[in-house]
């Protein structure tokens, strides 16, 4: 039995085992899910801003898109003749002064000195319609052909276009026009940038129609000016709230607007949360059912090791009845031989075989109406005959009746009945089995000092009789097994006492049948006190199944 119950928690602890590895690779998969969903979501926002990246190159590029069409080289001849430029150079021009971006732009030639003090840059005049020499030309303009100059004398002999952007941060945009047939630098387009008109209406215009506000995207981007330390465009309504150095990712302008970058913060985006939120989904579901699992399996294995325990208590049982039947049954044979051969003779003996042979019926009458009770019950058969009762007048009744057993096993006695006890309702002979189970379990159970003490009183509208002894009391963890069928304690006594488990049993199914309560106070070494308590009823009117009564009407019917 050991080994098989061994096996039976192997199995138990390698099933928990299994659903706790399926757990774990289901979570672990569940977060990857999760994770990726995350990931996905990170790198759409990425590439809407490398898009928006190159929107914003497209744009300024769009009012010199047809810049690359013209003939270098007949721009340079028209310059060395002083003659201005190609019709097409025109229509560029004025489409770059309409333009909000821009509206202006300055021309020199490369073979002029920028901002030399003569007349050697060209400003738009939109009026007119064409490029007039000017010596009032703002620095940065002057700074901006400066700097493309340069990188342009590094870029010409391995360039290959005929047009290069080169960006003085968002100040200036200057395009170089080469012609590389002859590897030769023609001269530069400059134009001013509308900072303001830049960083509001187009880039921050497309980061709010790309991403929206952060509650709408779940994430807070700003354009940010790294030179200046400033903040120049957020879709965040308060940007302060963030510090500017805490960010996820970062995008660069490529070849252009080098003083800015665009700073990206996650919060959580809708996939992100919609993943989270099925990610909690999941989990719990998950949790749930594993530990219904493990609930199942736990109650499987707890019921299999009670079945096996209740299956033991009733071999045993079953053992000790057998051997109590016949323990009565031989001492009442042997006595029937004897008083049958007329061995006995004498009037004394003769009352004493009578008085054992009477003893050992009544013990055999006591077990057989035990058993019986215990059958009927479980086959639903034991039927009540609830009737007003005094449980103070048949407790004195049974103590009476019981004086002369009591005081041959040398039980001290102490009474307590309270004044006016009021009547309850319930079935008599259901608390003449109740109250004598608790007397011979008080008696039985106090191996030194044999004490009864008897309490009937009344609290809460409920008449309670105490019986209390002062025998070997009942450990904790017993105590909430004790009232179950054929569970006894095990010790040196009970190893000892005869009995099988059921008095007790039968004590509380009675007792709750007769809408009683029962409550269990010990303490191993100084013994127990058992309680039980049924609901009072008024002088006149009684209850019974639910419905008020008159009380004349019961006794007629049940006494």
């Amino acid at each position: 039995m050991k080994k098989f119950s061994r096996f039976r928690f192997a199995l138990l602890a390698m099933g928990i085992t299994a659903i706790l590895a399926l757990t774990g690779m289901n979570l672990f998969s569940l977060y990857a899910l999760h994770i990726s969903a995350v990931e996905s979501s990170v790198d759409k926002q990425r590439e809407q801003l490398e898009d928006l990246v190159l929107g914003v190159r497209a744009r300024t590029w769009l009012p010199v898109s047809d810049l690359w069409r013209i003939d270098m080289q007949r721009v340079k001849e028209l310059q060395q003749q002083r003659e201005g430029f190609p019709e097409q150079m025109y229509e560029i021009a004025q489409k770059i002064a309409e333009d909000p971006l821009y509206g202006e732009a300055f021309f020199m030639s490369a073979s002029s000195e920028p901002c030399s003090g003569d007349f050697s840059i060209q400003r738009f005049d939109n009026i007119s319609g064409r490029f007039t020499y000017t010596v009032d030309v703002p620095d940065y303009v002057c700074d901006a052909i400066s700097m493309a100059r340069t990188r342009m004398n590094v870029l010409a002999p391995d360039f290959r276009f005929n047009v290069r952007s080169i960006f003085d941060s968002y100040r200036t945009v200057t395009f170089a026009m080469f012609n590389p047939e002859n590897r030769e630098i023609i001269g530069y387009l400059t134009l001013p940038i509308n900072r303001e008109y830049l960083a509001t209406e187009i880039i921050g215009s497309d980061i709010m129609r790309r991403f929206g506000t952060i509650d709408a995207s779940g994430v807070s981007i700003w354009l940010d000016d790294w030179i200046r330390g400033e903040m120049v465009f957020s879709n965040t309504p308060d940007p302060d709230s963030f510090y500017r150095a805490e960010w996820d990712y970062i995008q660069r302008f490529p070849n252009m607007l080098e003083d800015w970058n665009i700073k990206m913060r996650y919060i959580e985006t809708p996939e992100a949360a919609a993943s989270k939120a099925s990610l909690i989904r999941n989990v719990s579901l998950l949790a749930v059912a594993v530990f219904l699992l493990l609930g199942s399996l736990v109650f499987m294995y707890v019921t299999a090791q009670r079945e096996r325990e209740l299956s033991m208590r009733q071999a045993s049982f079953l053992a000790n009845v057998t051997h109590e039947l016949k323990t009565p049954l031989a001492v009442m044979q042997a006595a029937g031989e004897n008083l049958a051969d007329g061995r006995v003779t004498t009037p004394e003996r003769l009352e004493s075989y009578g008085h054992h042979i009477y003893n050992e019926s009544l013990r055999l009458k006591r077990m057989i109406e035990k058993l019986l009770d215990v059958a009927r019950n479980e086959a639903g058969q034991l039927t009540l005959k609830p009737v007003p009762l005094r449980l103070d007048e048949h407790v004195k009744q049974y103590l009476t009746e019981q004086e002369s057993y009591l005081l041959q096993k040398g039980v001290k006695i102490e009474l307590e009945i309270e004044d006016d006890i009021p009547q309850v309702i319930m079935d008599q002979i259901s608390f003449e089995t109740i109250f004598g189970n608790l007397v011979e379990n008080a008696v039985k159970y106090s191996p030194n000092e044999k004490y009864l003490g008897i309490k009937v009183y009344l609290k809460n509208k409920r008449v309670h009789v105490a019986v209390a002894d002062r025998g070997m009391g009942i450990p904790a963890n017993a105590q909430k097994l004790i009232f179950d069928k054929f569970y006894r304690v095990e010790d040196t006594l009970t190893a000892t006492t005869k009995g099988h488990g059921l008095g007790l049993a039968i004590v509380k199914n009675l007792t709750e049948r007769n809408n009683g309560i029962i409550n269990l106070d010990s303490t191993p070494g100084r013994g127990s006190i058992f309680t039980i308590s049924f609901p009072a009823t008024a002088a006149n009117k009684i209850s019974l199944n639910g419905k008020a009564i008159d009380q004349k009407k019961v006794n007629s019917e049940y006494v």
